[in-house]
């Protein structure tokens, strides 16, 4: 299932400040914000809670997502292991225009669902598929307000 506009890579780091010098040390000039995350997301076996640091930033026309786990109970970020870098390379994320209509292709495809945040209509919803074995990492899909997306756009 690939639908939407890719627009994000995340990675896995274990220290963030260090993975946004590597950046820096490569052409990121400028210090991104740091965004404390702690969320309940549902999964296929109940609520489940996420405690992160986060970091965006707009690089070259693509949006990097840097991801510094301190709770998973979902245990999706767990699955990028340890390579020796500062950080891990863990997903794409694209954009979809409908939450529900995403939804309901979700169930008549093949890569499970790990974990999702549907927020209702005009807000941030979100979603989590296992693509491990068919693309070799795992797909986030976001639906948003346009509001939203320039304003992300714009990190």
């Amino acid at each position: 299932m690939l639908i939407g506009t890719h627009y994000q890579n995340g990675y896995i780091c274990d220290d963030i400040e260090a993975a946004i010098a590597q950046f820096k040390a490569r052409g990121l000039d400028k210090d991104p914000m740091i965004i404390p995350v702690d969320q309940l997301v549902d999964t296929p076996e109940g609520p489940k809670r996420q405690k992160s640091r986060i970091a965006m930033f707009m690089h070259g026309g693509v949006q990097y997502e840097l991801i510094e786990v301190e709770i998973d109970e979902t245990g999706a970020y767990a699955n990028a292991p340890d390579n020796g870098g500062k950080m891990r390379f863990h997903h794409i994320c694209l954009r979809v225009p409908d939450y529900e209509a995403f939804r309901k292709a979700v169930d008549d495809q093949d890569l499970p669902l790990v974990f999702e945040r549907n927020s209702g209509p005009g807000k941030l919803s979100f979603a989590y598929l296992d693509g491990r074995k068919a693309f070799g990492h795992y797909l986030e899909y976001t639906c948003m307000p346009d509001a939203m997306w320039e304003q992300i756009s714009a990190m």
